[in-house]
């Protein structure tokens, strides 16, 4: 490749995401036909963290603030072959953000009733529900096993797994109790109502 078709190419000089709205956990910066600038900037959110994967694998996770992208602290990134033409190749990685701010509010119940033994009233069907919350905390291990290469990787995405999860554990929990369903409280005088 010549110097001139080298300076031709569309170069990025600032790497930013602004999350457009919720629910977008992995969300990869448009980087087709293009290569970030050696010196550009990174920046990163108070709420995020990002990723540089270079040839399939994260060479580097960045935390939030400004970063100079240069071949001192992104070696991994920078084409050697380059260094004898009296320039610095520019990075040609993909980079990869993901939202670390708490999602709240997610449902989960069980869809049909789960049978369990009881001592004193044999099968006895129970009904869950409730709400948890949930961040990324590791991208690394998110994106190995969880979002991939995906251009956008939303909540909903892993939502039915996280539901699932919580459900059979419940199941697990609710079987396994030994908790029986009366006998709390003593009998009260009158109507021979229980006191919970």
């Amino acid at each position: 490749m010549s110097l001139r078709e080298f300076l031709a190419k569309q170069l990025i000089d600032v790497i930013q995401w602004s999350e457009p709205e919720d629910g977008i956990l992995a969300w990869r910066y448009p980087m087709e036909d293009m290569e970030i600038q050696n010196g550009g900037q990174l920046t990163v959110r108070e709420s995020q963290l990002a990723a540089f994967v270079d040839e399939g694998k994260i060479a580097d996770v960045f935390g939030p603030g400004l970063h100079t992208l240069t071949t001192r602290n992104l070696p991994l990134l920078t084409d050697l072959m380059n260094w004898d033409k009296g320039f610095e190749s520019p990075f040609k990685s993909d980079v990869y953000f993901f939202s670390t701010r708490l999602q709240m509010d997610q449902k989960w119940g069980t869809a049909t009733p789960i049978t369990i033994r009881e001592k004193e009233f044999g099968a006895v069907r129970l009904r869950g529900y409730g709400i948890y919350s949930y961040r990324v905390k590791d991208p690394r291990r998110f994106f190995t096993e969880v979002s991939g290469t995906r251009d956008t990787y939303w909540v909903s995405d892993i939502e039915g797994q996280l539901r699932e999860t919580i459900v059979a554990r419940m199941t697990d929990v609710f079987a396994s109790s030994d908790v029986p369903f009366s006998g709390y409280g003593k009998k009260s005088g009158g109507a021979g109502a229980e006191d919970f």
